[in-house]
């Protein structure tokens, strides 16, 4: 350990090489339950890209292990240290290099805050629609780590489809170049798209180019209750198969509406088994308002409101985007599945869940970005109680079987990390695992990046 921190000074400031264990073992995890973590050796905060190599050149000559990290916000373990690791974080990296109107892009390091880019981007007209809950909090470089998605997506798609290009710092400390900066480009195999949601465990992203789109105007927001989650995904279905695009189609259970509305007395109707939310940014939102709300209630809505202005619209996506926390409020620990279903198996899923909370006694709220059919039942327990938090965790693995089960896949956009490895391998197959595993050799063949994650 004394050869890895003297090494790691030679090309780092003394700032930046962090040993105190009171210090590095805030960094040992995320934000995920039931993954383990270990003791970092070191964690090293660097601000250039010379930098990250100097660091992956000493960690490979001694055969270190190196974990990147972002803000920590994931919900996989995706960034838990392993012992003796050192911890690569990049929060310090976090410079807007270049914001282009004419091209339509943006050139950002990877601690560049989501909430941050975005507003930097709004100003000149633009727009990166991405938008993870966490967004005030989390990272570019973890939003393409784990390929994140977010609120706005089933209209304007997830991270994976605005990186347009990547500067990866290897495990042996070489740079490699991926992408480009034009709207169009097949040269080569797509390495940019495969490093977006690898979980760092091919390279470390230190910069990236961004696809924008021209900001869009202020969406209006029409909430529907239902007397049941099976209404309420019968007009989703109606939604989406008339052909609407809606900027967001979001979706509460009864469970999260009352978590929600204890929390934060949002004012949300407690009487109602789910609650729908769909907004438009269309120049004239009222017409598509109109038809969705006659959808909503040709499926069985008991009651459809459309907001009235922007202010109404924001405080109905304030109340969605409180539901982690109100559901945190409830036992004090959550584990925040994101299976996501085909939209036409949506409502079996969120009913199967249910059925899995009353089978193991648990508290499980789920909310969803109903558009894509990406669901995040959110399970309530007690760490303190051991057989809680054993059944806790079967409920989990129920909810990712139900959802394969219904053609799903285990993860929509928290990724793979520690805590569904073994989900990960029952879904791709002996085959995929082995060709998986094959990529993960080529860039990384002393296996020093992230280990112990997605395999």
């Amino acid at each position: 350990m004394t050869d890895l921190i003297e090494l790691l000074r030679e090309g780092l400031p003394e700032e930046a090489v962090l040993t105190d264990p009171d210090v590095t073992g805030a960094y040992a995890n995320d934000m995920a339950s039931f993954c383990e973590a270990g003791a970092p050796a070191v964690v090293v905060l660097p601000r250039t890209v010379e930098q990250v190599q100097h660091v992956c050149r000493t960690a490979t000559a001694l055969r270190v292990p190196i974990v990147p990290q972002g803000a920590r916000t994931g919900l996989s373990g995706a960034a838990n240290a392993s012992d003796g690791c050192v911890v690569l974080s990049l929060v310090k990296m976090d410079r807007i290099l270049e914001i282009n109107p004419v091209d339509r892009i943006a050139v950002v390091e990877p601690g560049v805050v989501n909430a941050t880019l975005s507003r930097a981007v709004m100003e000149q007209g633009l727009y990166y629609p991405p938008d993870p809950s966490s967004w005030e909090q989390c990272t570019i470089g973890g939003n393409i780590g784990t390929a994140s998605g977010g609120l706005c997506c089933v209209k304007y798609g997830v991270t994976a489809e605005y990186v347009l290009g990547l500067d990866v710092v290897l495990a042996d400390g070489r740079l490699l170049k991926t992408g480009r900066r034009t709207a169009k480009g097949v040269a080569g195999y797509d390495l940019t798209r495969l490093f977006v949601g690898s979980e760092g465990s091919l390279g470390i992203v230190v910069r990236a180019v961004l696809a924008l789109k021209p900001a869009p105007l202020e969406q209006l927001v029409l909430a529907a209750e239902f007397p049941s989650t099976a209404s309420a995904c019968d007009a989703i279905c109606r939604i989406m198969e008339r052909g609407h695009a809606p900027s967001l189609l979001e979706l509460m259970d009864r469970t999260s509406v009352r978590a929600v509305n204890a929390m934060g007395n949002m004012g949300l109707p407690e009487s109602t088994e789910a609650l729908l939310m769909a907004a438009f940014d269309t120049p004239d939102p009222a017409p598509d308002l109109a038809a969705v709300a006659e959808l909503c209630t040709a499926a069985g809505a008991t009651e459809v409101v459309p907001a009235e202005d922007a202010a109404e619209s924001d405080m109905l996506l304030q109340a969605r985007r409180m539901t982690l926390p109100a559901l945190e409020a409830v036992k004090g620990v959550t584990m925040i599945d994101d299976v996501c279903v085909p939209r036409s198996r949506l409502a079996e899923m969120i009913d199967g869940t249910a059925a899995i909370a009353t089978k193991y006694g648990l508290t499980i709220g789920v909310v969803a970005h109903a558009g894509d059919g990406n669901t995040h039942p959110t399970v309530c327990f007690d760490p303190a109680d051991p057989d809680e938090s054993r059944r806790a965790r079967e409920s989990f693995d129920a909810i990712m079987a139900l959802g394969l089960e219904l053609g799903g896949t285990i993860t929509g956009e928290h990724g793979v990390g520690v805590l569904k490895r073994e989900w990960l391998a029952r879904e791709l197959g002996p085959v995929g695992v082995e060709l998986q595993r094959g990529i993960k050799e080529v860039f990384d063949p002393l296996g020093l990046l992230n280990p112990g994650k997605l395999f």
